[in-house]
């Protein structure tokens, strides 16, 4: 069957890859340091100066970009151009202060259109598919990025958005979709409402499934692929950067999101002294946008836990799928604990249903973790095999990662549904 193309820049050679990034990345620098108050400030509070970047390597000269920095410019202070001259605003959802805001030229919605293209291309689509956006839609990055990019590839999108379970699998049922971009806990979601209908999700139409918004294992990969009998590949953004689109696995590798190069500069750093590390160790991951009008942004910090890999079947660089945030990690009785470590465990145990929570609470000055897990539909949870399969849970967990857990078994349903993007840890601490 035909494919697309790959564009020149995907093969192009390393070379030529780094001389193009170079000059972007003094183009980027310039026009932050000559339009952004807040980037002036931050230059020169550092001492730096765009003249100063002569080579890659240079960035690291330049301060770091936070999310604070966002939120303490709300909404508009960190545009580099008028807002008049922007198309179109995002914004995170603000469930921990002020939301952070992003806002975009026409050529930067050119641009993102053009990377998520790239990336569902990336993906294995192929001319004629038809596909069905389950992200939600709205100030959130992902329904539109993910519909730009679609359309801009050539390929019938079906703009669903999130929510209405049985609705979503009714159309799915009917119109056949090849490619499905979601959530991946809300695709468990889509998967277990096909089973509740009688119908076969591994005989639906769907071939690939793009899945990103959050962090998740490549043992979740397999359960989906095992499940819809397709192909999942995995997808990364995030607003500040652009959205969706920043990096996705290629079908015929699946050996980690490659990272659009000529357009997102990645480093990698100490999450804890700032200290830039080589590529292949483990670290913090930190963008340079080096296209951006509206909003450019320079050495954002995204607390995203990964390493940088060689390309594969691209020429540029990979990151190692992420499974962690510095701030999604617990740290219970003095270990590191992230929701996934919990996850690839709970995805072992054939008793256990892939829906899961982890509850923080306190008992005087210690913190306590319990794991909430559904056991699968057609085994109750206080049934003898159920409770052995969280006695050795809590077994694996604590030989894992070294703490002590306890678990708590609930029948189908008994963990909150997500409609987007999942919330794997409550901390009722406070």
């Amino acid at each position: 069957m035909k494919s697309f193309p790959l564009e020149p820049i995907e093969k192009a050679s390393l070379d030529e890859l780094r001389a193009l990034q170079l000059k972007r990345l003094k183009a980027t620098l310039q026009h932050a340091y000559r339009h952004s108050p807040v980037y002036k400030a931050k230059f020169d509070a550092a001492g730096v100066h765009p003249d100063d970047c002569r080579s890659l390597a240079d960035l690291a000269k330049f301060p770091f970009t936070t999310k604070a920095d966002l939120r303490d410019s709300y909404p508009f202070g960190m545009l580099a151009v008028p807002r008049e001259q922007c198309v179109r605003i995002h914004a995170s959802s603000g469930t921990t202060g002020k939301p952070t805001v992003v806002a975009y030229t026409q050529n930067d919605v050119d641009m993102w259109a053009a990377c998520v293209a790239r990336s569902i291309r990336a993906a294995g689509a192929r001319p004629g598919d038809l596909v069905h956006i389950s992200y939600g839609y709205g100030l959130f990055t992902g329904g539109l990025g993910a519909h730009y990019g679609a359309e801009k590839l050539g390929l019938t999108v079906v703009p669903f958005g999130g929510g209405q379970t049985e609705r979503q699998v009714q159309l799915i049922n009917d119109f056949k979709p090849d490619i499905i971009m979601v959530t991946p806990s809300y695709m468990l979601a889509i998967a277990d409402e096909f089973e509740k209908q009688g119908l076969s999700a591994a005989d639906s139409s769907l071939r690939t499934g793009i899945f990103g918004a959050e962090p998740w294992t490549n043992d979740m990969r397999h359960a989906l692929e095992n499940r819809m009998a397709i192909d999942a590949v995995d997808i990364y953004g995030l607003s500040e950067i652009i959205g969706p689109g920043v990096a996705s696995e290629c079908v015929e590798t699946k050996d980690g999101p490659t990272i659009w190069e000529d357009h997102f500069y990645p480093e990698i750093i100490d999450p804890v002294t700032g200290e830039l590390l080589p590529d292949g160790q483990m670290g913090e991951l930190v963008f340079t946008s080096l296209s951006k009008e509206a909003l450019p942004i320079i050495r954002y910090r995204t607390r995203d836990l990964t390493r940088l890999l060689p390309g594969t079947a691209r020429t540029m660089r990979r990151m190692e799928k992420i499974t962690g945030r510095s701030d999604d990690m617990m740290i219970v009785r003095g270990v590191n604990v992230f929701p996934t470590q919990i996850e690839e465990l709970i995805l072992k145990r054939a008793e256990l249903a892939p829906h899961y929570q982890c509850v923080l609470t306190r008992e005087g000055a210690m913190d306590c973790l319990s794991v909430v897990v559904e056991t699968r539909p057609d085994l109750a949870p206080d049934s003898a095999a159920a409770r052995a399969a969280a006695a050795l849970l809590q077994q694996e967990i604590k030989a894992y990662i070294g703490t002590s857990v306890q678990v708590e078994l609930r029948a189908e349903g008994g963990v909150e549904r997500s409609l987007g993007k999942a919330k794997r840890v409550l901390d009722r601490r406070r």
